[in-house]
């Protein structure tokens, strides 16, 4: 994997607790990123220490969104990005990304971790063409979500709504198809679901380096079957290969053959 973030040494902010790990922060690190703190970065040397398979998971998940991103603004034409559970804002986010191929392109972030927001106010750019805006919110709250997205998206014009690893902290399954569904019921036709999670039935160790990061008193995260990712597309038009190992989703031309990881995604339009 190449798609390493790299931002500058963190910025000093009162607000953000610095004596405990976070996992925002820990995929940072596992991006190859520096804003993170010595912390993280022992919390996250120890879960590469069970399990170093975390880092080209982090990493297949980064250029997944890269390609899905591109996909949707070079082919499709999308424009506005609604992209919930963002964590940091660093290098080659949805907004980075998508306003580097067209900056009249608008994305609104939606996190809802005060760390988060601290770092927000200080890396989220926009160019002049554009608009990018962060809301704070839980994923659990769509329409909240969707109320604070309206005062910069236009939803009666396409948009993307992109999921990247944040179903998974929605433990209950009818819970997280409920979200998917009105967010995207607020949507119009056009618009498009990208979504990719950690994956069960693909490695067992990942399985087990998860269930010990679960019962650590962190945040927990569920991995789910491929069938049930799936099911977060019904009633959308999947776009092929479908929901495959990040790695495998249209894999740049030329690159070497992707392996193999436990964490799904695709990407569906709406009809």
């Amino acid at each position: 994997m190449t798609d390493q973030v790299t931002t500058p040494e963190p910025a000093e902010h009162p607000e953000i607790d610095t004596s405990v790990p976070h996992s925002a922060r820990i995929w940072n690190y596992w991006l190859g990123g520096t804003d993170n703190y010595p912390v993280d970065r022992a919390a996250g040397d120890a879960y590469t220490a069970v399990f170093p398979g975390i880092v080209t998971i982090a990493r297949g998940s980064r250029a997944f969104l890269r390609r899905t991103i591109t996909h949707l603004v070079s082919e499709a034409g999308v424009r506005q990005f609604l992209d919930v559970g963002t964590g940091l804002p660093t290098a080659r986010n949805t907004h980075e990304v998508a306003q580097g191929i067209a900056p009249d392109a608008r994305i609104v972030h939606v996190d809802n971790d005060p760390m988060v927001l601290a770092h927000a106010r200080a890396l989220l750019t926009s160019t002049r063409e554009g608009a990018t805006a962060y809301i704070e919110a839980d994923a659990t709250d769509p329409d909240r979500i969707l109320a604070a997205a309206a005062e910069t998206l236009d939803l009666d014009r396409p948009v993307a709504l992109i999921l990247s690893n944040i179903l998974g902290h929605v433990a209950d399954d009818d819970q997280a198809r409920s979200i998917v569904t009105r967010l995207m019921g607020a949507l119009p036709s056009g618009s498009h679901l990208c979504v990719n999670d950690g994956s069960l039935g693909v490695d067992p160790v990942f399985e087990q380096a998860q269930d010990a990061y679960n019962n650590s008193g962190a945040v927990p995260y569920v991995l789910r079957g491929v069938d049930d990712i799936t099911r977060f597309f019904d009633g959308l038009e999947l776009l092929a290969p479908g929901v495959v190992p990040v790695t495998q989703w249209r894999p740049d031309p030329g690159s070497p053959t992707p392996e193999v990881v436990a964490e799904h995604g695709g990407l569906a339009r709406k009809p």
